[in-house]
């Protein structure tokens, strides 16, 4: 496919846009309409917008925007620049739409964090919900199930958010640590089996960048929540466990925390002593993550735990006394059917989670889905799409009601990623981290620390290296590189 982009460079929003209805498209930049092949024309000037789909250099379909609308854009020029690209990836997806006869639920989104744009309408127009609404499906073109999505998810994180405290700082502790690596994941992890003799060189470089951070970062900071993830945390021994948990009760104030997470994650990997090592050190939240209740997709997968093993997982978890437990589940894996997951649906009702994560599965770049996706049976759009409003209402029918979302890119179908809850179990860290509402300050491997300045609409991140053996080397250099932003 050729584009054609006259008066703008907004190539990177184009082809984002563009793939949401060409998928695996190649697009080559021209400077005329060629008379062979499909082109794309999107065109930005002070007179006019306009969008216009050719095929052997004839033109199909079109769609424009004259002076007298574009004249309100904003003056300031950041600003301009960022109206101007939400209306020619209007009209683009106004063409797109037209010419393929597909409508995408998300509209001319992109990006990872919807709930943003409703909070920016909030801030414009205040409690006004219908015109909200009507900037969300005709300026965004999302469809109205999404946008009631939105809205839904926007009251929730509005309660956890308007409680929020200048002196407040959210803690994340990396564990890069896995029992093997997932046929759709991308994180950076390392099969435990092969770092067992690294692991507490790891926890001492771990150790060293916790010290710093409470003693020159902390002192005037209220620590709100501590999120361990990885990896999976607990692919550690019980020991190794322990260690790492007396260094987090060493140098962080456990009992004035709002929320301790734990990600437990794989089933395989939790046993009564891990759990029991979590609950005596103060943890109140874990994640106890099946992805799905089909043993054939586990072993698809690469998960070495079966079903049964969830259950055992779960009620030594309930056992143990925890009271909010996570569930993740991934929507999409490969080869599942609608009775697949209305299945799972039906087994995680039955172990009863305070909440569960719905993931859509997104073929990530790194992973080995990516490596080999012609092996795999991948679902289909509409099938996700039934999957995804199956999913919501059961949720809805035992009381989880969404409460925090975001997207990815490369994800099946172009939906979304939904926290659901009972009432009182949300995920305060997750909401944080979704709304980047307040600085979240990451200790590990490959963690990114973010640290917001409201004032002035702004976030710097302060990234460590990803590689274990890097970090331990170098846990002095990521230690000054904290020390260098926060002076």
């Amino acid at each position: 496919m050729y584009l054609l982009l006259k008066g703008h460079d907004y190539e990177y929003e184009i082809k984002m846009l563009l793939n949401l209805f060409y998928h695996g498209e190649d697009y080559d930049i021209v400077e005329d309409i060629p008379s062979q092949g499909v082109s794309i024309e999107t065109v930005v000037c002070e007179d006019y917008f306009k969008a216009a789909y050719y095929e052997n250099g004839e033109i199909i379909e079109t769609s424009s925007l004259d002076k007298e609308y574009i004249k309100d854009l904003p003056n300031e020029p950041l600003e301009r620049r960022k109206q101007s690209k939400i209306l020619l990836k209007r009209l683009l997806y106004n063409v797109a739409s037209k010419v393929t006869g597909i409508k995408q639920p998300w509209g001319i989104l992109t990006g990872i964090r919807p709930t943003k744009i409703v909070f920016d309408l909030i801030d414009r127009y205040g409690d006004d919900e219908d015109r909200i609404r009507y900037c969300l499906e005709n300026h965004y073109k999302i469809s109205p199930s999404k946008v009631n999505l939105m809205m839904e998810i926007v009251r929730s994180e509005m309660e956890i958010l308007s409680t929020n405290k200048d002196d407040e700082i959210n803690i994340y502790l990396g564990i890069p640590f896995c029992p093997t690596r997932c046929l759709y994941c991308s994180f950076t992890s390392y099969p435990i089996d092969k770092w067992m003799s690294r692991v507490m060189d790891y926890l001492h470089a771990l150790e060293k960048e916790m010290e710093y951070v409470s003693k020159e970062l902390l002192a005037s900071k209220k620590v709100k929540t501590i999120y361990v993830g990885g990896g999976t945390p607990t692919s550690l021994n019980a020991e190794q466990l322990e260690r790492f948990m007396i260094m987090i009760d060493k140098h962080f104030d456990i009992e004035s925390l709002e929320e301790f997470t734990v990600e437990a994650g794989r089933p395989d990997t939790i046993n009564g002593a891990k759990l029991e090592v979590l609950k005596k050190y103060g943890v109140t939240r874990i994640s106890i993550n099946p992805q799905t209740m089909n043993d054939k997709t586990l072993e698809i997968i690469g998960r070495r735990h079966t079903v049964e093993d969830i259950y055992s997982a779960f009620s030594m978890a309930r056992t143990a006394g925890f009271d909010n437990i996570n569930m993740d589940l991934i929507i999409g894996l490969p080869g599942e059917t609608f009775s697949d997951v209305k299945q799972t649906m039906e087994q995680i009702k039955k172990l009863n989670p305070e909440s569960v994560t719905v993931h859509t599965m997104a073929v990530k770049r790194a992973s080995r889905l990516r490596e080999s996706i012609n092996e795999y049976d991948l679902i289909s759009d509409k099938t996700i799409r039934d999957m995804i409003d199956m999913v919501y209402h059961e949720c809805k029918l035992v009381g989880l009601n969404p409460y925090y979302m975001y997207r990815q890119k490369n994800m099946v179908g172009n939906y979304e990623n939904v926290g659901y809850c009972s009432t009182g179990m949300e995920c305060i860290y997750n909401v944080e981290i979704m709304e980047e509402a307040q600085s979240i300050i990451a200790l590990g491997a490959g963690s990114v620390s973010k640290i917001v300045f409201r004032d002035e609409n702004r976030i710097e991140r302060i990234e460590n290296v990803k590689n274990v053996e890097q970090y331990i080397e170098r846990i002095d250099e990521m230690i000054d590189r904290k020390r260098k932003f926060f002076g």
